[in-house]
C-alpha cells in the first residue's frame, strides 16, 4: 500500500525488549539465533506449528526444528493419541531454514484432528524432541453443517512490532477464542521494508517497546534477512497458540517485499544495495513459501504460485488472488487496452474458469488489494485497481469489468470480496445504477485490518463501478500506532441451515462495529 511511516528506523543486533515485558509473551529459547548454533541434545520445535489450506479430506502440517531433523507428524480422533497415524515428512535442513511441512489426505471429513510433530535425529530416529501438539477441523461434506472464518493482514507494520508491555499481538487470541475454522491472512504477512527498532516514542510522550531482532533491524534484501522477517511474527506467544488451533490460508502482497512493488521495477530507496525487485521479491517468495503451508508452493510443484482456490466443502470455495507477480508497472492507469492488467492475462483466466466450475454456495474472493478504493503511488502513479476516474472502466479497471461480466452473464452465484492492505476497516457496495460500468451484477466488498500495524486515514471510492460506503471506521492521520488506534479483523459465519452469509466487522477485543447478511443462491446481492 501507498502509505509509510516517516519514522527513521536504527539498527539494532540483538534481541531485546522481552526482558522487562508482559508474562503473556514467552520468546523461543533460540530467537532468531540460526538453528546451526543449537548444542546438543535432541531436536526441538520452540517455533510452533500451524496448519494450512484444509480441505474435506487433506491438509498440511508445517514445523520449525532448531537443528536437522527428520519430520514425523501423528494424527489421530482425540488428544490422547490412541490409535494414532503416523505420516513421515521430509528430512529439514538449512536448505528451508529448518522448515519442513508434511501432507495429509484421506482425513475424515467435517471432524476435529488432533496431530503431534515429533522431530526426529535423521542417524538415529530413536532420539525424538518433545512432540509439539496442534488441531484443525477438517471441512464437512454436507451442507447442515455451519461454518466460520475469519480474516485480517497487516502484521508489524510501520515500525509497530511485538510490544510485551501491551501482552504482543492480542488480536490472536481475540479470533483464537472465537474458534474459526480457518484463518485467512490477505496479504503483508511481513514489511520486509520497515526496520523494527527498540524504542518508538507516541504523540502523547509514552514509549512504545518492540522485541527486536538482528534481521529485522534493517529492510530484508538477502535470503537470511526474509527468513528472519518471517520468523519475527513467530516470537509472538499469541500468534503460536493461535496457529496451533486455527488453520490458515495465506496469501501476500507488496510488503513482503516493498511498498507498492511490480515486476520489473528498480527501487529508487537508498536503503537498499540490491535494488531490483525481481531479485528481491524472489527471494521473499523462497522464504514466504517455507514459513507458511501452501499447497500451490510445495517443493515440486512446477507452477510455484499464490493462486489457487481452496475448497472447503459444498459451502464455501475461497479463491485466493496474486495482485502482486503478474501485475503491470504502476501508472496513472488511463490506458484503453490493459490485457495484463493487476492479475496478468493467465490468472484472470483461471479465476473466470474455477469460478464458473465451482458449485460451493458461496465464492469468496480473497483479494489482496481493494476494489474502488484510490491507493496512490506517489503524485500519478496508482497501486490498486481505481485511478480516481469515476468514467468508463480504464487501466486496471478493464480487467475487472471483464470479470465482472463474466460473472453476471455466466450466472456465478454467491460471490462476496474480502481484502486488507488499507490500514481500515470498511463495507462497500458496488451496483450498476449508480456505475459508469453497467454491465454487471450488485456485490459487496469488505475491508479489515490491520493486525498489527499503523493505522491511516480513509481514502476516496472511485464511482466506475459504483461503490457505496455503508460503513468505515479509520483514524483522522496517518500511522496511528496500535495503542492509539484500533486494530481489526473480519469474521464470515455461514449458517449451514438456510445457507446466509453473515460478514461482521470486528475491533480488537472483538467488538462488533458492522454485521450484513447475504442471502444463498443469488448471482448479484
Amino acid at each position: 500500500m501507498a502509505q509509510e511511516s516517516g519514522s527513521g528506523f536504527g539498527r539494532r543486533s540483538l534481541l531485546r525488549g522481552a526482558a522487562a515485558g508482559s508474562a503473556a509473551l514467552a520468546l523461543p529459547a533460540l530467537s532468531g539465533a540460526a538453528p546451526a548454533l543449537a548444542r546438543g541434545g535432541r531436536p526441538g520445535a520452540e517455533w510452533g506449528v500451524q496448519a494450512g489450506d484444509v480441505t474435506t479430506s487433506s491438509g498440511l502440517v508445517w514445523v520449525r526444528s532448531d537443528r536437522p531433523a527428520r519430520m514425523v507428524v501423528q494424527t489421530a480422533a482425540t488428544e490422547s493419541f490412541r490409535h494414532a497415524r503416523s505420516w513421515h515428512g521430509p528430512v529439514i535442513g538449512p536448505d528451508t531454514d529448518f522448515t519442513g511441512v508434511t501432507s495429509l489426505h484421506g482425513l475424515p471429513s467435517g471432524e476435529q484432528i488432533h496431530y503431534r510433530v515429533l522431530l526426529a535425529d535423521p542417524d538415529d530416529p530413536r532420539r525424538t524432541g518433545e512432540p509439539v501438539s496442534g488441531t484443525f477441523r477438517t471441512a464437512p461434506t454436507g451442507r447442515r453443517t455451519n461454518l466460520r472464518f475469519h480474516w485480517s493482514g497487516d502484521l508489524a507494520g510501520q515500525g509497530w512490532g511485538i510490544n510485551p508491555d501491551r501482552g504482543g499481538y492480542r488480536i490472536y487470541e481475540d479470533m483464537r477464542r472465537r474458534n474459526p475454522d480457518f484463518f485467512l491472512c490477505s496479504g503483508d504477512n511481513i514489511y520486509a521494508d520497515n526496520p523494527i527498532t527498540e524504542r518508538v516514542t507516541l504523540p502523547d510522550g509514552r514509549i512504545w517497546r518492540n522485541v527486536t531482532t538482528e534481521e529485522k533491524s534493517k529492510v530484508a534484501e538477502t535470503l537470511t534477512e526474509f527468513r528472519g522477517a518471517f520468523r519475527y511474527n513467530l516470537l509472538d506467544e499469541n500468534l503460536r497458540r493461535f496457529n496451533a488451533q486455527v488453520p490458515t490460508v495465506t496469501q501476500w502482497d507488496d510488503h513482503e517485499v516493498h511498498n507498492n512493488w511490480y515486476p520489473g521495477q528498480l527501487l529508487d530507496d537508498d536503503r537498499y544495495t540490491e535494488k531490483r525487485t525481481d531479485v528481491l521479491s524472489a527471494r521473499s517468495l523462497r522464504a514466504f513459501s517455507e514459513y507458511f503451508p501452501i499447497r500451490t508452493l510445495r517443493p515440486g510443484r512446477q507452477d510455484g504460485r499464490v493462486y489457487r482456490v481452496v475448497r472447503h466443502g459444498p459451502l464455501l470455495d475461497v479463491f485466493v488472488l496474486d495482485m502482486r507477480r503478474y501485475r503491470n508497472a504502476n501508472s496513472p492507469g488511463r490506458q484503453t487496452d490493459d490485457p495484463q492488467g493487476i492479475l496478468g492475462a493467465e490468472q484472470l483466466r483461471w479465476l473466470k474458469r474455477e469460478l464458473s466450475r465451482s458449485r460451493a454456495v458461496w465464492k469468496v474472493i480473497a483479494s489482496d488489494m481493494p476494489l474502488g478504493l484510490v491507493v496512490p503511488d506517489g503524485k500519478t502513479n496508482f497501486e490498486a485497481v481505481a485511478q480516481g476516474d469515476p468514467g468508463a472502466p480504464l487501466g486496471r479497471e478493464l480487467q475487472l469489468a471483464e470479470l465482472l461480466r463474466h460473472i453476471k452473464h455466466d450466472r456465478v452465484t454467491g460471490t462476496v470480496w474480502l481484502t486488507t492492505d488499507v490500514h481500515y476497516t470498511a463495507a462497500q457496495h458496488y451496483a450498476p445504477e449508480r456505475a459508469a460500468f453497467k454491465d454487471f451484477e450488485p456485490f459487496w466488498e469488505f475491508v479489515s485490518g490491520p493486525l498489527n500495524a499503523g493505522g491511516f486515514q480513509a481514502l476516496k471510492l472511485d464511482g466506475t463501478f459504483g461503490p457505496e460506503q455503508s460503513f468505515i471506521k479509520a483514524p483522522d492521520r496517518a500511522n496511528t500506532s496500535p495503542a492509539e488506534s484500533p486494530q481489526y479483523f473480519g469474521e464470515v459465519d455461514i449458517d449451514g441451515g438456510s445457507g446466509e452469509l453473515t460478514v461482521r466487522l470486528r475491533q480488537e477485543g472483538g467488538q462488533v462495529l458492522f454485521s450484513k447478511v447475504l442471502q444463498p443462491g443469488r448471482v448479484g446481492q
